[in-house]
């Protein structure tokens, strides 16, 4: 039953991720070294009841969303996430969707920038994986806030500073790159979804994607207004990883710098539920 081999994968490849590797603060005795359920669930974002009846073979069918955010969660490599997608009954998604995996070198990379706020996106601007002080500095991030799309012109602008300009540049970056990720990934169902919907609620969206304006990320300064630590200000730099199509977005402070020592202070505090979800970054 397909159901079951699922589960039984879910749980052994579990059972080989430490919490170390996957970023998870340790607590109290562990009686095995892998993941916990409840921290598979909090990385995957889904709940523990869910996860729970998946390993043991009490949920089927489980959705593309799920199994890639379970294969993200548990850093499988390109070839065990087709495996996954076999024995949960799923088709891996082809060349014409928009990838989502995370190679194993981008997990060790933000494995070692614990100083720096660090977030990958795919080629569709969703946050696929930050780590724990890009989350302190920005809020956690659920459903539809997770695309930087949606975010821009559909929410309000959280806890970064923008300028007329700022926002204009922006808002162009963002129709460029959903543009290009559209002609390259012409068979994405949910891309198509987030343009349709962007165009029918945003009139700012629909007028640059009609217009066929274009745009491109830059390295920018932004202000973040942090409710713990107040305004910080960081280098901001997108970077691309070659053959993966994913954004690697990274915040960096002047050494020695007010920022500096802002961001160090929120990386203690980050350890610590600091407060409610902030739309934007």
């Amino acid at each position: 039953m397909a159901s079951t081999e699922f589960g039984r994968t879910v749980r052994r490849w579990r059972d080989r991720v430490s919490p170390e590797a996957a970023g998870v603060l340790q607590g109290g005795h562990r009686r095995a070294p892998g993941l916990r359920r409840e921290e598979l669930a909090m990385l995957a974002g889904i709940s523990v009841d869910y996860v729970t009846r998946l390993e043991q073979g009490r949920a089927a069918n489980p959705s593309e969303q799920v199994v890639e955010a379970l294969g993200r969660a548990l850093r499988v490599s390109a070839v065990e996430r087709e495996h996954l997608f076999h024995v949960a009954g799923l088709v891996p998604p082809g060349r014409g969707t928009v990838p989502a995996h995370i190679p194993p070198s981008v997990h060790r990379m933000l494995d070692r920038l614990t100083t720096t706020p660090v977030a990958v996106s795919d080629a569709s601007w969703t946050l696929l994986l930050t780590n724990p002080l890009y989350t302190a500095l920005m809020g956690e991030r659920h459903g539809r806030d997770r695309n930087g799309a949606y975010r821009t012109f559909l929410c309000s602008n959280g806890r970064v500073r923008h300028t007329s300009q700022s926002q204009a540049a922006l808002e162009a970056a963002v129709v460029g790159d959903l543009r290009a990720a559209a002609s390259r990934y012409p068979a994405d169902r949910r891309l198509r979804e987030l343009i349709a919907e962007l165009r029918a609620r945003s009139e700012r969206f629909a007028e640059l994607w009609d217009s066929g304006a274009v745009g491109h990320h830059q390295s920018s300064r932004k202000t973040i207004d942090h409710p713990q630590v107040g305004p910080v200000t960081l280098d901001c730099d997108v970077l691309s990883v070659g053959g993966s199509d994913l954004r690697i977005m990274i915040y960096t402070a002047e050494p020695g710098s007010p920022d500096a020592e802002r961001l160090e202070l929120l990386a203690v505090l980050g350890t610590q539920s600091l407060d409610e979800p902030a739309p934007q970054g």
